[in-house]
């Protein structure tokens, strides 16, 4: 062989952009996946404060379940979620307590979430996959009824 043909072949020229090509795309994924998972977990606190707020307003001696739904998804509103798309259910339950049964109101509300761009990168890279794919939270809060004096 030729000094300069084996000078070429121990020359690392272009390996600093091979890793950078290998790498970046990683670590976007990575970023992208904790960015995602982030913004479930926030949409998760705020159903759950929301059905926790519901409850608040179905234990009043006055409420009725159109106040409660309101409340329910003026709250879901208020955290930058469409509560529109969220399903409340607002129920009557018996809570059992050390001297007895009291009356208790439950909500429960259900919000569809769907990922921005984690189902979309997935799909993308394996067809036909179900990461990503949109989910149903769930968040339900019981309190004991109010009675008036």
């Amino acid at each position: 062989m030729k000094p300069s043909l084996l000078r070429r072949l121990r020359c690392d020229r272009g390996s600093n952009l091979l890793e950078a090509a290998i790498t970046i795309p990683l670590l976007l994924l990575l970023s992208v996946a904790i960015f995602e998972f982030g913004r479930a977990f926030q949409t998760w606190e705020v159903v759950t404060n929301a059905a926790r707020e519901g409850a608040r307003v179905a234990v009043l001696p006055s409420s009725t379940q159109a106040g409660t739904e309101a409340r329910t998804r003026a709250y879901l509103d208020a955290g930058a979620l469409d509560g529109s798309s969220a399903s409340v259910a607002v129920t009557t339950t018996t809570i059992a307590l050390g001297t007895g049964n009291v009356s208790g109101s439950q909500v429960t509300v259900n919000y569809p979430f769907q990922f921005m761009v984690l189902q979309p990168v997935a799909s993308l890279i394996v067809r036909g996959t179900t990461m990503g794919a949109p989910i149903t939270m769930s968040a339900s809060a019981e309190m004991r009824n109010e009675s008036p004096f």
